[in-house]
Parts: structure tokens; C-alpha cells; sequence
């Protein structure tokens, strides 16, 4: 197994050797270095591959949301901060999650399932998707306002999508995200897909995507999303 190359970015003593103990918890995890600030962690990233950032968003010198922008070609990204203000900002940069201190070990873990999914989604879809090249002329689409910029998004690559109160995180095959302005009932109507379903007040899934689901939860994509109580007698998979 080839295990992904991690470093914290952590300016609190204490947080820091937490995440290294959390890290070192995970057999599909290689912990490198631990850096107080983001410019001292460059040498490294220059010299070394470099999977995964812990990053804390309150940095001296330089903070994280603003190193994170300098990157050409992040790596995949999870944040560690008391601030839950920045989360919507956070995502818009395509960061896999947003833990909030303090956070224990099952929601860190949490978070790394889904670096390990789109880890492996990504390696999984790439080749397939050359060979769908040619029919992808007449595959439903829509066009998403991300960071002022059209997103082109096949229907039939979204797993699920996730309500951000004025905005929605689509997630698709292969680990990307595209975060747009909208509310999740309007995003709803405005695909009209038959396969896509409402699970919860914060969720609509795939249907042909479910990998497995009980009567309170659903596994897509390597995560496990709520059925909300009002839509259990609803749901049909």
C-alpha cells in the first residue's frame, strides 16, 4: 500500500503533536514534518513529494488560506482551525475538510477517508475517462459560477451535493468539488435529474453512486451521509 506523504503547518506547540499522534494513528498515512509556519515548510515541499497539508488558517508571518492561494499545484488539503467563519471561503479553494479544534480522533479519521477517496477515485477514473472521450458530446451538463469562472459539470459525475446555506458543494467522481451559489432545493430543480435524490435537508445523492445504505445513513463515495428523519419513510434506493 502506498501510503500518503503528510505535513502539519501548525504554530500551537500542543495541536501540533496531536495531529503527529493522529497521523502516525493511520496505517495509510506517512507523517513527515511538523513546520510552526508556512514559509518554513517550502524547503521541504520543494524538495520532497508532499501528499497531504494539515493546515492550520492563523499562521505568523503568512496565513494559511493566503499560502494555500500561492500554491500552483497544491497538494490535497485539510484545514485545522477554531474559526468556522472561513469554511465556505476554504472550500471554494477545493480543500478536502475543515476540521474544527477541538476534534477528536473518529472525526480526523472522518476527514482522511475522504483524502483516501479521492486518492483513489482519482487514480480509478482517469484511465476510463479517456476512453468515454468520444460520447461525452451528448451527456447531460451544466455550467457552475465558481470564482467567477463557468465549471462544466457532467450529471452523471456527480456523487453528491452537499448544502452550504446560500452556496452547495457538488462532489464528482474522482475527488473535485465545485462550490456555487445556490440553495440545495433550487439546485435540485434547476438539474431535474431523476437520479438524484434528497436524503436529507443538507443532502441529495446519486442513486446509482449508493454503495451502501442502511435506514439511517448512506455510503457514497467513501462517505457516510444522514438520512434525515423526515425523509426515511421517503427514500427509495
Amino acid at each position: 500500500m502506498t501510503k500518503l506523504k503528510c505535513i502539519v503547518i501548525e504554530d500551537e506547540p500542543l495541536a501540533a503533536e496531536g495531529l503527529e499522534a493522529f497521523i502516525r494513528e493511520v496505517p495509510s498515512l506517512e507523517f513527515m514534518a511538523t513546520f510552526p509556519d508556512a514559509l518554513s515548510a517550502l524547503e521541504l515541499m520543494n524538495k520532497q513529494q508532499t501528499d497531504v497539508i494539515f493546515l492550520d488558517i492563523h499562521l505568523p508571518k503568512l496565513k494559511g488560506l493566503d499560502f494555500l492561494r500561492s500554491l500552483k499545484h497544491p497538494p490535497q488539503v485539510i484545514l485545522t482551525t477554531a474559526y468556522h467563519q472561513y469554511a465556505l471561503e476554504s472550500y471554494e479553494l477545493n480543500v478536502v475538510d475543515y476540521l474544527l479544534k477541538p476534534f477528536g480522533f473518529p472525526r480526523f479519521l472522518a476527514a482522511v477517508n475522504k483524502l483516501a477517496a479521492n486518492n483513489v477515485q482519482s487514480k480509478v477514473e482517469l484511465t476510463p475517462a479517456v476512453n468515454r472521450q468520444p460520447s461525452t458530446v451528448n451527456r447531460p451538463h451544466h455550467f457552475f459560477n465558481e470564482n467567477k469562472r463557468q465549471v462544466k459539470v457532467y450529471n452523471d459525475e456527480i456523487l453528491y451535493v452537499e448544502s452550504l446555506k446560500e452556496y452547495v458543494k457538488i462532489v464528482i467522481l474522482g475527488g473535485k468539488t465545485v462550490v456555487t451559489r445556490f440553495q440545495l432545493g433550487e439546485f435540485d430543480s434547476h438539474l431535474n435529474d431523476p437520479n438524484l435524490v434528497r436524503i436529507h435537508r443538507s443532502y441529495l445523492v446519486a442513486r446509482d453512486k449508493i454503495e451502501a445504505f442502511t435506514a439511517a445513513e448512506v455510503e457514497i463515495g467513501g462517505m457516510k451521509l444522514p438520512i434525515g428523519r423526515i425523509y426515511q419513510g421517503q427514500v427509495q434506493f
